[in-house]
């Protein structure tokens, strides 16, 4: 199995925290965890499905997964390989004037979101493709041409930083105070950029926090309270909805 990490160029560097190179040369069953931002893929071999309850569904060869509040089971066949863009918490909206909260939950087609010839002139070329560098290349290069020279929105980016730096543990009446403006529009303008409302945000970042701290040896309690669990069952309730196991049975499985 590969699964290789690059960075993207400057140029790209404000919206893209890195590229993925992901083959597998079996079958496999696997979980995807929440994310804090959006991530896009071009598959240039194989197929991937997504399960819901008993049913397989296949997904488009070109798609993009929203963020969600819980975890996804994927299906990929032998064979797969796969381009993957990881963008930052506000990048993708500098590439769609889709309100990004509209992905929320949801895996769709790119087909459904930009020009259908542009899809499909990307994929024609990743198909003829015969190295990594060049596959990157070709992705970054369709990424280039549909980014908008459109202003950010500098107080949504902020408020995402402020998430991001505090680990998902500022608490929201702060980040208002903060910031000077109230509940209701800064929720408004944080969905349409980053997908989800700041405080379902900020969970997910707490999430991964705890996530990337789960092989140190420090015990799951100490986990939960230096990252502001301090109700025990909460901590557990929200790492299972977003995992589907138990911070212990997890860690036991690493």
């Amino acid at each position: 199995m590969k699964f290789d990490k690059y960075l993207p160029a400057d140029r790209l560097k404000p919206y893209i925290r890195y590229f993925v190179v992901s083959e597998n040369e079996s079958l496999q069953s696997y979980k995807v965890f929440p994310e804090p931002g959006l991530v896009l893929g071009f598959q240039y071999s194989g197929q991937l499905c997504v399960i819901g309850n008993t049913e397989e569904y296949k997904l488009s060869s070109a798609g993009i997964t929203g963020i969600t509040d819980t975890y996804k089971n994927f299906k990929s066949s032998a064979g797969i390989g796969t381009i993957l863009v990881y963008f930052t918490e506000t990048g993708f909206a500098r590439f769609s004037s889709l309100p990004v909260h509209e992905l929320f939950n949801l895996s769709v087609s790119l087909h459904d979101i930009f020009d259908k010839s542009m899809i499909a002139a990307t994929e024609e070329k990743l198909a003829f493709a015969i190295t990594d560098r060049q596959r990157l290349d070709i992705v970054a290069h369709f990424l280039l041409s549909q980014l908008k020279n459109t202003g950010e929105d500098q107080l949504v980016t902020e408020a995402a930083r402020l998430i991001t730096e505090s680990k998902g543990s500022i608490r929201i009446k702060e980040l208002h105070q903060r910031l000077f403006i109230s509940q209701s529009p800064l929720e408004k303008r944080f969905r349409k950029i980053v997908g989800t409302s700041p405080k379902k945000f900020a969970s997910i970042i707490r999430f991964n926090t705890v996530l990337n701290k789960l092989g140190n040896p420090e015990s799951l309690t100490d986990t939960g309270y230096e990252n502001n669990y301090f109700d025990q069952a909460h901590f557990i309730k929200d790492f299972k909805q977003y995992t589907g196991t138990t911070p212990e049975k997890f860690r036991r499985g690493l």
